[in-house]
Order: C-alpha cells, then sequence, then structure tokens
C-alpha cells in the first residue's frame, strides 16, 4: 500500500535538499520516480537547495493535472514507483486530492515537502490539503533560527526591509507597485514572538544602534 507523506518546515530547514536526497536513495535502489515543483527559487522545472544542489523537475502550473499526467506515462509502458513533490504548499487542493488517488489507486508512493503557512501565518491552499489527507506528516528536522537565537516558526516577507503582513501569497520576484520604484522583497524566518512584532534581524539591528526604545507594544 502507497502512501502520502508531507515533510514540511519553515524556509531554510532543508525541505528541498531532503526532497533532492529521497529521490537520489530510491534511484540508487532501483527505483524509479518523477520530481515535480512549483516556483522553484532557481527557475521553472528545476528543484533546487541552498546548499548548491539541483536537479531536473517537472513544473506544476494550477492547472497541471498529476492524475492525467501519470496514468498517461503507465500507459504507455512508463514504470513510476514513487513521486517527489517539492513546493507542494503552492499546489492546488484539487492536485493533492490527485496525489491521493495515485496513491491510493496506482500504489505509487507520493513524497510532498513544503511549508506550512505563508507569511501572513495562513496554511496555504496545497498544505491544508495535505493536513487533510497525509498519511503521516514529518517536521523536518534541521532546526531554524530566528535572529534572536530562539526557534523560527513563522516566515516573514519584507519589501525594501521592512516587514509586510498583506499582498499576494506568491512572490517570487520583485513586487510591482506604479506608484514607487519597485521595492526588493526578502524573506526571513522568525519566532512567533518577533514575527508578532514585525521585528526583523534588520529593524533589531537598527534598534540596537539607536538611542530610541525598542518599538514593543
Amino acid at each position: 500500500m502507497a502512501d502520502l507523506i508531507y515533510y514540511f518546515g519553515t524556509m531554510d530547514s532543508g525541505k528541498s535538499t531532503l526532497a533532492l536526497q529521497v529521490d537520489h536513495n530510491h534511484r540508487s535502489r532501483g527505483r524509479r520516480g518523477r520530481v515535480f515543483t512549483s516556483h522553484d527559487r532557481a527557475g521553472e522545472g528545476v528543484v533546487s537547495s541552498r546548499l548548491g544542489l539541483s536537479a531536473a523537475a517537472t513544473e506544476v502550473p494550477p492547472d497541471f493535472d498529476f492524475w492525467e499526467h501519470v496514468v498517461h506515462e503507465l500507459t504507455h509502458a512508463e514504470r513510476i514507483d514513487y513521486i517527489v513533490a517539492d513546493e507542494a504548499q503552492f499546489y492546488t487542493t484539487r492536485q493533492i486530492d490527485d496525489l491521493a488517488k495515485i496513491a491510493d489507486e496506482l500504489d505509487v508512493d507520493v513524497f510532498c515537502f513544503g511549508i506550512l503557512t505563508d507569511f501572513r501565518t495562513r496554511l496555504f491552499e496545497g498544505s491544508a490539503r495535505l493536513v487533510e489527507l497525509a498519511d503521516r506528516m514529518l517536521t523536518l528536522q534541521v532546526e531554524t533560527l530566528c535572529w534572536c537565537g530562539e526557534r523560527a516558526t513563522h516566515n516573514a516577507r519584507t519589501e525594501d526591509g521592512v516587514m509586510v503582513t498583506e499582498g499576494e501569497v506568491i512572490v517570487v520576484g520583485d513586487v510591482e507597485n506604479p506608484d514607487r520604484p519597485t521595492p526588493q522583497v526578502g524573506y526571513e524566518v522568525l519566532c512567533r514572538r518577533h514575527h508578532r512584532q514585525r521585528m526583523t534581524a534588520a529593524l533589531a539591528k537598527a534598534a540596537a544602534l539607536s538611542p530610541d526604545v525598542l518599538p514593543f507594544d
């Protein structure tokens, strides 16, 4: 019986590294699989790790049909023993449903990797459905740290160094705004307390150099 497994963590927790390792381990034992991704930082059709590892993958746009894709390959004499699905938080509910169906009806193991919540602390669509359907959910063991040294639990988005809590859920490149120059978009991980206070590493450093009191509520 195949499983649908979701490995999740914050940014910088090594999810893409583990996705590549899982693919390598299964391939080295003679199993044949397929690797999928969506909105990877390195561009379309690639799974990349911040450690410098990368591999070719099939890009998953919102209209991609996992069931049709896999059935087509299987009926054309291709062998698929497992699926590695990176950046699964960006998949649609229907796509996660298809991955569960593939595991149940085609006996193909499905390993998903992703982030639970977005920069607004809300569940991504794909992650929410995986929470509901996955046979197992496994927290990535690489612990990420907030600038204060505490365990990081939240992902923060910054524009020109200022933390924001509104905007498009998926922003890989710059954010367009006709009223001002295009801001630089960045991400960092924070503990819950500093995410609530919007206290990024840059703001904390600036505050430490200022004679003013830190802007805590």
